[in-house]
């Protein structure tokens, strides 16, 4: 089987071929943190999570680093606004960070990259980009890139111009740009803000794109396989990086392929504070299990956009639940796999999966297999396949429910009823367990206790 991803530069699937075989250095745009991180967020680094993962079970070595924008116009306002060291509540809301991803079973992660660690890697690439004619210094004001020098600017999105929904930093913006689209490399610091010593005003800060190049080409050099994040970030964010790096470098192409996931909506509409329908991960995190909301990202394809409302959660939490069931069940019993459909669940599984990560496709595979071993039967093998899903798409509750003694006698004293077909009392057994937070499910060979 041959994997395909579908690569934002050139808009199509490609078979997808790593630099070095098996091994694989892989970069997804973190979050600035000035704020707690929301579902938007989570989407973003859930669907990039399964995407490891899978790769990692196709046997690629996988090295996945994100960076952590720590200097930034927002956390500067913010900080203002709270009377607070700007570095102090960057550290605040990168804990916060770690705790909400870690919540949702983010843990693919092999390297969160500080901005602010890197930022002599920083100093020399903007001086790499001067010292080659590609920047210029606005006098008290900072280090801009000359778009005028790179005409394939725009290659990435195919436009050159800003859209509403684009990501943008306001440090980009000065009167005395030489073009429109010229973006900040190394801003002078105004006083009271964070600042590094830089050779051109003293003291400075980084623009925000050149901390991306300047971290992945520390660890990864000049070029590398794969290059992700949420699709508002493809203009102008990912199109200064590839400027950048193919212009410090004089390497094409920066990056192999390209992968951007689509937006998250809220009831139909685009998530905004002034709506009222901004959720962060700790909010939503409060009202759905932390499993039911990864369940809901990755039953969407992660370059389509996706809709977050109760109705959608609910149908998540009620399908993830059959799964659960159906684990529970296969977990106990004795009865002969079809080895047959195992390998054809498998392979369809793969397919899915092979073509640009179709976890809809492949989640429709597991369901169907479900249903299959709920008419032919099935067992350990059955469960193993599921065990080996897991590992990629990590949703199903494979520890043990922990049940009360209590609960786990009268649900014997039920068995002897049933056993001397004493129905009536079984059904008063039944309904004393389920007013003390449990319900009961009962197949020919095990009855199984599940949490109400």
């Amino acid at each position: 089987m041959t994997l395909r991803i579908y690569n934002t530069l050139t808009r199509k699937k490609e078979v997808f071929e790593p630099s070095a075989d098996k091994k694989v250095n892989l970069f997804v745009c973190g979050p600035t943190v000035y704020d707690y991180a929301h579902i938007g967020h989570a989407k973003t680094y859930v669907q990039f999570d399964i995407i490891v993962k899978y790769l990692k079970y196709c046997g690629y070595n996988v090295f996945y680093l994100q960076n952590i924008t720590d200097i930034d116009d927002k956390i500067i306002q913010r900080a203002a606004e709270r009377e607070n060291d700007p570095m102090e509540l960057a550290r605040e809301f990168e804990e916060e960070y770690y705790k909400d991803i870690g919540s949702l079973g983010v843990n693919s992660i092999n390297k969160f990259a500080r901005a602010t660690d890197y930022i002599r890697e920083m100093i020399n690439q903007v001086k790499t980009l001067m010292d080659k004619g590609f920047a210029y210094i606005i006098e008290d004001d900072g280090i801009y890139f000359d778009l005028s020098k790179f005409p394939e600017y725009g290659k990435l999105s195919g436009r050159k111009s800003l859209d509403a929904e684009d990501a943008v930093s306001r440090i980009d913006e000065s009167v005395k740009k030489r073009n429109k689209g010229d973006f900040c490399l190394w801003k002078k610091s105004k006083k009271d803000e964070p600042s590094w010593p830089d050779p051109w005003f003293d003291r400075g800060r980084p623009g925000w794109h050149i901390e991306d190049t300047a971290i992945s080409e520390k660890f990864f050099g000049s070029q590398y396989d794969v290059h992700g994040g949420a699709r508002d970030l493809i203009f102008p964010h990912h199109e200064a990086e590839i400027a950048q790096m193919e212009s410090a470098s004089g390497k094409k192409p920066f990056v192999r392929y390209w992968l951007h996931t689509g937006f998250l909506n809220v009831k139909g509409q685009k998530m905004a504070k002034s709506l009222g329908n901004f959720i962060t991960i700790r909010d939503a995190l409060k009202e759905y299990y932390s499993k039911v909301l990864r369940f809901f990202y990755l039953s969407g394809h992660y370059r389509s956009p996706i809709d977050f409302s109760e109705e959608l959660l609910e149908q998540a939490k009620n399908s993830l639940e059959r799964l659960n069931d159906f684990v529970r069940k296969v977990k106990n019993s004795k009865e002969k796999d079809d080895i047959s459909l195992i390998d054809k669940t498998k392979k369809e599984f793969q397919e899915h999966m092979d073509d640009d990560f179709d976890t809809p496709g492949a989640l429709a595979v597991i369901f169907d297999f479900v249903k299959d071993v709920h008419k032919k039967g099935g067992g350990k093998k059955s469960y193993g396949l599921m065990l080996e899903f897991d590992k990629i798409f990590n949703v199903l509750d494979i520890e043990e429910q922990k049940v009360l003694p209590e609960i786990r006698k009268l649900v014997e004293e039920r068995d002897e009823a049933r056993a001397k077909k004493d129905f009536k009392k079984a059904d008063q057994i039944r309904e004393e367990i389920k007013s003390k937070g449990y319900l009961l499910e009962d197949s020919d060979e095990v009855t199984v206790i599940k949490k109400n």
